[in-house]
């Protein structure tokens, strides 16, 4: 079996597992208690809180644990324009951004009257930051990004757009969800204002993330108690706080060499397939973690089918559409809605999990197929 799909998951480390399973079995505790159990969970906590904190660079204070991506994104986003209607009711943001972005700003917009304004790719394929810059007016409130695409793996100016909202009033929100974990984050030296992970991105488990939050006034999304200083009540999830925080840890001691490793595999895969007919949806920088290809007149479902049904495992794009019948929207909005480019693309992203020989199978069965 060959795994070559983890912008949507990564496989959980071992270690992560081990102290997950030591949280579960010996510090079992509500932390909101007050007894003994219920001191030594919010310990548990707050080290883990600390953790993170110290790995961003930021104060432990402006770690809040979620219960991944989607509701830090949609946190961000929703809470803070609710709060902050008074200063203005004008949203950026692309058209290239995970579902949990487009959607929160739809709702934003349906439901209460905000405008927003969506970045289209030029015509390289980029965001730049002359755009964002065009389009911010002086009731602009949040401009919102991702750090990374998660279909083509491309980069967004994430410190020269964090610079030119310096001096205004609207904030910055990072979706970090494929970044982190994989290159060093600091929000305060790139000007962001919000960033959201996902823990099973890099190695940790799912139904965890975190929203780092610079201390910005915003509404709950959820009400019923005071957890996480009463910004995100519900009961902890302590295991997958301990798991996220030992994940991160690793990944941070390896940043440059697992960084470089992924490069070779994505620049080995990309020779042993240098016969092929394909193109790269490659649009300036990019995240070696994620190759997008077409095969043209390859049709992508029958494609990904085939190499399903011989043990390989990659995508056509976004894990949260998975099972829809739509393009991506990312590929969309650079390539135009009726391009035939739509129809056959994949994804394949890499791991410092995976191996040559993992490419190397995938690329001779993508010959053995397109060869038929």
């Amino acid at each position: 079996m060959v795994y070559l799909d983890n912008a949507a998951t990564t496989p959980m480390s071992p270690s992560v597992i081990d102290a997950m399973l030591e949280v579960m079995t010996n510090h079992y505790g509500n932390p909101s208690s007050i007894h003994n159990y219920g001191r030594d969970a919010s310990k548990i906590i707050r080290q883990s809180r600390q953790t993170i904190a110290d790995i961003l660079e930021v104060p432990a204070h402006d770690i809040i644990f979620t219960s991944g991506g989607t509701e830090a994104n949609n946190t961000a986003l929703i809470g803070y324009a609710l709060a902050n209607q008074d200063k203005g009711r004008h949203i950026i943001t692309t058209s290239i951004e995970h579902h949990s972005v487009l959607h929160a700003t739809e709702y934003l917009k349906k439901r209460f009257g905000f405008e927003i304004t969506y970045i289209n790719p030029d015509e390289n394929g980029l965001i730049t930051t002359n755009t964002i810059k065009n389009a911010l007016r002086d009731d602009t409130i949040i401009v919102s990004t991702m750090f990374a695409n998660n279909e083509t793996g491309s980069l967004l100016p994430i410190k020269e757009i964090g610079e030119i909202l310096k001096d205004h009033q609207a904030v910055y929100h990072v979706d970090a969800v494929q970044v982190a974990g994989k290159v060093p984050i600091h929000p305060k030296e790139l000007g962001i204002d919000f960033l959201s992970a996902s823990a099973h991105k890099f190695h940790g488990p799912k139904g965890i993330g975190f929203l780092y939050s610079d201390s910005n006034k915003f509404d709950n999304l959820l009400h019923g108690g005071e957890q996480e200083d009463g910004r995100r009540p519900s009961t902890e999830n302590i295991a997958g706080i301990v798991g996220m925080s030992q994940a991160l840890i690793e990944s941070s001691k390896e940043y440059d060499k697992n960084f470089s490793y992924i490069e070779s595999l994505k620049e080995d895969f990309l020779e042993a397939i240098s016969d092929l007919n394909f193109y790269k949806n490659e649009f300036g920088p990019t995240m070696p973690h994620v190759l997008n290809l077409g095969f043209p007149n390859q049709n992508q479902d029958m494609l990904l089918m085939k190499l399903d049904l011989a043990g390989i495992a990659i995508s056509t794009g976004s894990a949260c559409t998975a099972g829809a019948i739509e393009p991506s929207h990312v590929l969309s909005s650079i390539y135009g809605e009726n391009s035939p480019k739509l129809k056959e693309n994949v994804r394949i992203s890499f791991s410092e999990y995976n191996t040559k020989d993992d490419v190397d199978k995938l690329a001779n069965k993508l010959i053995e197929i397109l060869g038929e």
